[in-house]
Parts: structure tokens; sequence; C-alpha cells
């Protein structure tokens, strides 16, 4: 069994209306000095078989066609 983590997240220059507003929040609870919030997302991934290259190429392919938007999203992953 392969564990994997693949992490999603918004290439730079596209707008973040989300983290924008997890920015204005810890500001109003308090949180002086936090700024330049991106949010993303983390898939936990765990793979039948022991071929990491093979994993880390299927792990692809799940990001290309489903997991991450490849026009306005860069992805990474790791495998344990």
């Amino acid at each position: 069994m392969i564990k994997a983590r693949v992490t999603v997240t918004l290439k730079n220059g596209v707008l973040d209306p989300q983290g924008k507003a997890i920015e204005g929040a810890l500001g109003a609870l308090g949180f002086d000095g936090v700024g330049q919030i991106r949010q993303g997302k983390v898939f936990d991934l765990e793979l039948a078989g022991e071929d990491k290259a093979k994993a880390e190429s299927d792990l692809k392919a799940m990001c290309e066609k489903l997991l991450a938007n490849t026009v306005i999203e860069n992805y990474t992953i790791s495998i344990a």
C-alpha cells in the first residue's frame, strides 16, 4: 500500500476570494499582521501496490483529469 498526499493551490495571479475572506476574518479576530492567505485543497490517498513510479504517474493523471483545474491551479504530489 502506498500513501500519498496531493496538495492543490491556486496559481499566482488568480483571484482567491476565500483566502481574502479568511484574511479579513483573522484580522477581525485580533490576529494582526496576517496577510497573503491563499486557500487550497489537500487529498490523502492510499494506492494498492508498491510501485512508486506507477503511483506517481497515476497520481499525475488523477490531478490532470479530476483533482486539479490545471488552468488555474497547481498541484504537488508527495509519496510516503
